[in-house]
């Protein structure tokens, strides 16, 4: 049977993400410059070997005539600023100034300057303008990225080594005897002069030669680049100003109707996520406290707070949008009820590294289940809600007689005492893993709140799912130590269950 062939281009350059959908399009051929007939001639003329088009060595020129940082954009971006500078995929662009996540440039095709997108731009000559490559990814995250719905065996990217600086590593996506999708790793060595392997019987002068072999050759192992969102727009960034108006209009827009949408636009390409509490819910100013202190906790693995609307009721929340909502939803879902055990233990794991970051921030979240974990479309987990709870006025967060607290989340410690600590939070992680493995079951089943406050005091825990494993259990128990402080942190729990499977392989597919 004749191999399938790849959506990627012979020439290894493939498709690119659209700025806006995050699609693959096709690269944009056309370069456009201003007539310069002489200089035109004199390329023309003066044509080296490689047969570059005078165009092209008139841009060589230019860039020759220019010294510091040239980037190529590897992403078309479309102004939204006044002062942003647009560009389209290829463009080359002079770095000027280097402010974090937004950079000053000057394009040298239009010549114009303004701030861009460090996201959307690498720098020329280096691995980085190629998509296969991913130059900031752990192991862990390159098999997150290639087990996703849009990657398919034979999917594959180029990262680089975390435990040999200067070195590389090839992931690529498999179908292991079971019929279990994995994902397998191979050492890219080097040679003393400069070249490349995988395997000692062929040799390579550099990493894309070694692609280019693979993917036409061998291309029943190599299919097509890994799909990634990995160049995801950031629109944190956008000044306080521009963010009031854009909040304000939006209010405006949504004076008159009858249901906030749970979802809008950024100037009309970026969805965010829009949450709204009812009137009465908590108080404005107490909830601007937390809301300050929650935008500085930035990670990975925990949903990305926006802007807070207070001026008025209700209170609106602005956030990044996650697709496929949350992970109680998804786990109840036609797709997440056939999530297989792995991709489960991987669900624990970025939510046990989310919470290890709140942990080292001297954070807690008070309301940890899979109602408040949203996620991605690439089934990226993210922690929501983190430090609601506390200034949340509402019977649904205020132990009393007659609440709808959420006993059968919450630590006996909290529900006695009300002191919620990151313990607190270790339990409540505990009965999250319950409702992981069983697809979104309520704990203790067939019991009412009343009876689960009794039971748990006088010891009783639930008992091991079915298909659960035994492994996965005792982390359960773990969690729910009587003793606050006998309880694992996460950052502990975490490297347990990022090493689930992989504890007792190999770290690396061995080539002969």
């Amino acid at each position: 049977m004749g191999c399938k062939k790849s959506k990627l281009n012979a020439g290894l350059n493939g498709g690119v993400l659209d700025g806006k959908n995050r699609q693959p399009v096709h690269p944009d051929q056309t370069v456009n410059l201003k007539d310069r007939t002489s200089i035109k001639a004199s390329a023309t003329r003066n044509s080296p070997p490689g047969g570059l088009l005078p165009g092209q060595v008139f841009m060589k020129m230019e860039e020759q005539s220019e010294s510091g940082k040239i980037a190529i954009a590897i992403y078309p971006y479309d102004a939204i600023h006044a002062d942003d500078l647009g560009f389209k995929k290829g463009e080359r662009l002079k770095v000027l100034e280097e402010h974090g996540e937004w950079w000053k440039a000057r394009s040298l095709t239009t010549k114009k300057e303004g701030f861009i997108p460090s996201n959307y731009v690498a720098e020329a000559n280096t691995m980085e303008t190629e998509e296969w490559f991913f130059k900031d990814i752990t192991r862990k995250d390159a098999e997150r990225q290639l087990l996703a719905p849009a990657n398919k065996a034979g999917s594959y990217l180029i990262r680089e080594s975390e435990t040999s600086k200067g070195s590389y590593s090839m992931s690529i996506r498999d179908v292991d005897a079971q019929g279990i999708n994995a994902v397998k790793h191979y050492k890219i060595r080097t040679l003393d002069n400069g070249g490349f392997y995988i395997s000692p019987k062929i040799t390579f002068p550099d990493i894309g030669s070694m692609i280019k072999h693979y993917y036409s050759d061998l291309c029943q192992i190599f299919q097509s680049k890994c799909h990634s969102n990995k160049k995801d727009k950031k629109i944190q960034q956008v000044t306080l100003e521009v963010r009031k108006q854009w909040w304000y209009n939006f209010y405006l827009a949504t004076l008159h109707t009858e249901q906030i949408p749970p979802a809008a636009f950024y100037n009309n390409t970026t969805k965010v996520a829009v949450k709204t509490l009812k009137p009465g819910t908590m108080s404005a100013e107490a909830f601007m406290e937390e809301a300050n202190l929650m935008k500085t906790l930035q990670h990975d693995r925990l949903v990305r707070l926006y802007a807070v609307v207070t001026k008025i009721e209700p209170i609106y929340i602005i956030t990044e949008y996650m697709s496929n909502g949350s992970l109680l939803d998804f786990l109840k879902s036609e797709t997440g009820c056939k999530v297989q055990l792995p991709k489960l233990i991987d669900f624990s794991a970025q939510i046990a590294e989310g919470m290890a970051y709140i942990e080292k921030k001297n954070y807690i979240h008070r309301d940890l289940r899979t109602a408040n974990v949203l996620v991605s479309e690439s089934l990226l987990c993210k922690i929501a809600d983190f430090g609601l709870a506390r200034v949340i006025e509402d019977d649904q967060y205020t132990a009393r007689e007659g609440a709808k607290f959420p006993i059968k989340w919450t630590a006996p410690e909290a529900i006695n005492f009300g002191s919620f600590t990151i313990k607190s939070d270790m339990w409540s992680f505990g009965v999250l893993l319950y409702e992981i493995i069983t697809y979104g079951k309520i704990p203790y089943p067939g019991m009412s709140n009343g009876e689960v406050m009794t039971s748990v005091q006088k010891g009783y825990r639930m008992p091991r799912p079915e298909n659960c494993p035994n492994e996965l259990y005792d982390i359960m128990t773990t969690c729910w130590k009587s003793k606050p402080d006998d309880r694992p942190t996460f950052d502990y729990i975490q490297s347990v269950l990022d090493d689930f499977y992989t504890a007792t392989e190999g770290q690396y597919q061995q080539q002969q």
